[in-house]
C-alpha cells in the first residue's frame, strides 16, 4: 500500500460539479465517478468525511438577491445539500463503501442528526461520513461548514473539489490570461479577495492552521494524487 500524506481528510464537493455538462440537477455518471474516487482513497486507509454543496439544485444567495428572504433561501439551500448527500450515499453504497449521512437539521427518517463524537466513531470504523444541511444556520456557506466540521473531527486537511484546477487571479473560464497560484497564504486569499473560498472559512482555517487544497474533480484520480502528496491544484496555508 502506498504511503499517504494524510490520515483523516475533509473533502468539500461543490454542488455545481454534480450537474456534469448540464446546468441543473444530478448527473448519475458524475456521481458514480466521484464515488469511485472516494473508494480509491478509502482503500489507501484514509478516513474520509465529506461536505457537499447544493448549488446544482438551489442557491440561497442567488434567490435572496432576487428578493427572497435570505434566511428562507438559505434553509432551502441546506435542504438541497441533503438531497445531494443521499444521492452520493447511494452511489457509494452500490460499490460497497459503508456511508453515513449526518444532517445539521434534524430529519431522523432520512439521516442521523449531526453528533461530533458519533461522526468520529464512524470514521474510526472505516465509514465515509457525509455532512449535510450546512451548519444548520442561515448566512453560512458550505465552505464555512467544511472548515467547522474539519476542526470538530480533527481533519488534517480540507480538499476543496471544484470545476477549476486551482485558485486563479481571475475567473479562468472568462479570462484566458488568468494566472494560477500554486501556493498561497490565508492572508493572501483575504487580501486579494479571491472568491473561490469565503472569508469566514479562510479565517477559521487560519486560526487553527488547517491547510486547504483547491483542485479540479474533473480529472480522474486527482483526489488520490492529493492524498499521496503530489502537486495538484493550489495549496492555501499559513
Amino acid at each position: 500500500m502506498k504511503k499517504t500524506r494524510y490520515k483523516r481528510i475533509l473533502l468539500k464537493i461543490s454542488g455545481e460539479i454534480l450537474t456534469g455538462k448540464g446546468n441543473f440537477g444530478i448527473d448519475p455518471k458524475v456521481m458514480q465517478q466521484i464515488a469511485r474516487e472516494i473508494q480509491e482513497v478509502k482503500n489507501l486507509g484514509v478516513e474520509v468525511a465529506i461536505v457537499i454543496g447544493g448549488g446544482n439544485i438551489f442557491r440561497g444567495m442567488v434567490a435572496s438577491s432576487k428578493g427572497m428572504d435570505r434566511a428562507s433561501a438559505d434553509y432551502m439551500g441546506m435542504l438541497a445539500t441533503v438531497m445531494n448527500a443521499i444521492a452520493l450515499q447511494d452511489s457509494l453504497e452500490k460499490i460497497d463503501v459503508q456511508t453515513r449521512v449526518q444532517t445539521a437539521i434534524e430529519m431522523r427518517e432520512v439521516a442521523e442528526p449531526y453528533i461530533r463524537r458519533r461522526a468520529i466513531r464512524h470514521l474510526e470504523k472505516g465509514r465515509v461520513v457525509i455532512f449535510a444541511g450546512g451548519t444548520g444556520n442561515p448566512y453560512f456557506t458550505t465552505d464555512t461548514t467544511a472548515s467547522l466540521r474539519a476542526m470538530e473531527i480533527g481533519a488534517e486537511v480540507i480538499l476543496k473539489a471544484t470545476k477549476v484546477d486551482g485558485i486563479y487571479d481571475a475567473d479562468p473560464l472568462l479570462n484566458k490570461r488568468a494566472r494560477k497560484f500554486d501556493e498561497l497564504t490565508y492572508l493572501d486569499v483575504l487580501k486579494k479577495q479571491l472568491k473561490v473560498i469565503d472569508a469566514t472559512a479562510i479565517s477559521l482555517c487560519m486560526d487553527h492552521q488547517i491547510p486547504i487544497i483547491v483542485f479540479s474533480l474533473k480529472k480522474k484520480g486527482n483526489v488520490k494524487r492529493v492524498i499521496l502528496g503530489e502537486k495538484v491544484g493550489t495549496k492555501v496555508r499559513g
